[in-house]
Parts: structure tokens; sequence; C-alpha cells
């Protein structure tokens, strides 16, 4: 079996202890079935795998000696950046789980004129917990050993677009493809509206903005779909993927 790796919000250094939360408590002693001296690996988005061993699993409660660390995960030589409208349910949760397996470095949830979901103060704190929920799972489960960046749910008339680094929105209306374009040097930022997406106004407002619109190819894909199959692309012509 492979083994598990668990994200911890503290510092970690060889020969220090370990405490780990419940719902991690939990899922290693109920779901996976582990017993005290059995393997783990720690992270806490630093960049570096932590060697550990289960020291004490209990229904609640697990403490774990921590081992030696690995080599610093390297740092992307482009940082993609994920502007996405909200959507519904599960679809949100997909995007940002596939986001994360394919390498983004940071994700912006827009709440656009067309978004389905409507989030009040309490609810966008809540979601933003669940969210980050799936961002670090998706982590765990992939092996990244670094935390992209999860920021706050924003309206799109609040929120200013960065002013470094290529930007680039996703329009089936577009002229241009992405291996049409320069290849972007540092960063890219890579927005994409939600369920029915832009309005013209917002779309007017994104290319006065610096964004470029690209076209993925013939057909129009859902809005789950769509930022993955950019992000892939992009990773493939540019990125980790080359």
């Amino acid at each position: 079996m492979r083994t598990p790796r668990i994200y911890v919000e503290k510092d970690l250094r060889a020969g220090a202890e370990a405490v780990l939360d419940e719902d991690a408590a939990v899922h290693l002693a109920r779901v996976l079935r582990l017993r005290a001296g059995d393997a783990v690996t720690l992270f806490n988005g630093d960049g570096r795998d932590h060697a550990g061993r289960l020291l004490v699993l209990a229904k609640r409660e697990a403490r774990v000696a921590v081992g030696h660390a690995s080599d610093r995960e390297p740092e992307s030589s482009l940082a993609i950046h994920l502007a996405v409208g909200v959507s519904r349910g599960e679809r949100m949760d997909f995007v940002i789980q596939k986001a994360v397996e394919l390498g983004v470095a940071g994700i912006l949830p827009l709440l656009t004129k067309r978004s389905v979901v409507r989030l009040d103060e309490e609810r966008t704190d809540r979601r933003h917990a669940h969210w980050r929920g799936v961002l670090v799972a998706a982590c765990e489960q992939s092996g990244r050993r670094r935390l992209p960046l999860l920021r706050p749910a924003v309206a799109w008339c609040s929120w200013c677009p960065p002013a470094e680094g290529a930007r680039l929105l996703l329009d089936p209306r577009a002229a241009e493809t992405l291996p049409m374009l320069a290849p972007p040097e540092g960063s890219v930022t890579l927005l994409v509206g939600p369920e029915g997406g832009l309005t013209e106004a917002e779309r007017t407002r994104a290319v006065t903005a610096g964004f470029t619109p690209v076209r993925l190819g013939p057909r129009i894909l859902r809005t789950e779909t769509a930022p993955l199959a950019a992000l892939a692309a992009i990773q493939i012509l540019w990125g980790d993927m080359r």
C-alpha cells in the first residue's frame, strides 16, 4: 500500500513529535486501518516531505515521530493562476481538485453576473473552508509538497487583475488558439467564466484589463471541463509537461 501523506499546519523537524488533528486520526484509523508503528509521510507546504512513524493511533488521536526530510520540491518555471467563475456543488470541487493536480500556483473563485451560486459572507467563509479542504486533499493524493494559494471568493466587479505576467481569457469566439501565442514568461493568469460564460460587459472589462481571448477548439466545453483542458494545454506547451 502506498504510504499515506498527511498535511499538517505546523513546523516539522527530524526527531520531533507531531500531533495530528482529529480528522486525520480518524482517517488513518478507521479508513486506512493503520496501526502504531506504520509509516506515514507528513508535509506542511514548505516544499518538503517528511518521513514519519505512527507512535500512537487511537480513534481520535494520532502522534507521529518525524524523520528525515526530502529534497525541496522545485518551483515551477511557469506559475499558473486560475481565476474561475464559481460553479455549483461538485463541479467547483472537481475544478479545484484537478487544477491542483495539474500544477496551478493559485486559484481565485470569481462571482460573476451569470454565476448560479450566490454567497453571503457566512456562506463565503464556509465554502472557502470546504474548498481549502479539497485543495489539501488533492495535494495529499497527488504528491505536491507546496500548497497552491486559494484566495477568498470575490465579485468580478471588485477584482483587480494582476498587472504582471500573461493574461488569457477563454472565449469560444476568439480568433487565436494557445499555440498561436508567444510563450509567457514567469506567470500566466487564466480567466474562465461560470455556467453561461461571462457577460459582454465582463468580457469587455477583461480585454480592457489586458486579457487576450483564446479558444480551445471548435467545441464549447462545460464549465468544469474548460479550465482543466486549458491548464493541461498550457502545461504541455509552456510548463511542466513539456
